[in-house]
């Protein structure tokens, strides 16, 4: 019988000859497998995060948060935001530190995060700004009647807003 040989970790098993020794370092690598793409499936949501609530499932695309939104019958929450924008900034560590907040994002919504402005108008109902927070319900219609307070800012939201929605 031939030897079987794996590379794991930088070292190498050689020579392994009996049936059970050739399990075990099977079952190691598959568990190593297994280990690496549930890691990977976590840090890609907090990637999809991008520091608005890493406990929070965020989806990737517009297209998929409709789906989902569709399917599961929840309404879908869209945060249009930059990194670089002090008001963006401001919104997300009021979003982050409401733990209200962040249990509604978990529970009752599907969650998608856009860094840059839209270019869809239908998702910008007053002009593409940034922050800003609008809604779309499971039968894929923009919900441009749920708005802010602020006249020339329709769908903006201060952080001192986000304990009006606790």
């Amino acid at each position: 019988m031939g030897s079987l040989v794996l590379v794991k970790k930088g070292y190498r098993y050689l020579g392994v000859s009996s049936s059970r020794t050739k399990a075990c370092v099977l079952l190691n690598h598959v568990s190593d497998q297994l280990c690496h793409l549930y890691t990977k499936e976590i840090n890609q949501s907090i990637i999809f995060s991008i520091g608005w609530g890493d406990e929070i499932e965020w989806v990737q695309t517009y297209e998929e948060a409709l789906t989902r939104s569709r399917n599961s019958k929840k309404p879908l929450m869209v945060i249009h935001h930059l990194e670089e924008c002090p008001y963006s900034q401001a919104l997300k560590k009021a979003f982050v530190s409401s733990p209200e907040i962040q249990k509604m994002a978990q529970e009752d919504f599907i969650m998608l995060n856009l860094v840059h402005s839209s270019t869809d108008d239908n998702m910008a109902p007053d002009g593409h700004y940034v922050p800003r927070i609008l809604f779309v319900d499971p039968s894929m219609t923009v919900r441009a009647d749920l708005t802010g307070k602020y006249k020339n800012r329709m769908y903006a939201y201060e952080p001192e807003d986000i304990s009006n929605c606790e």
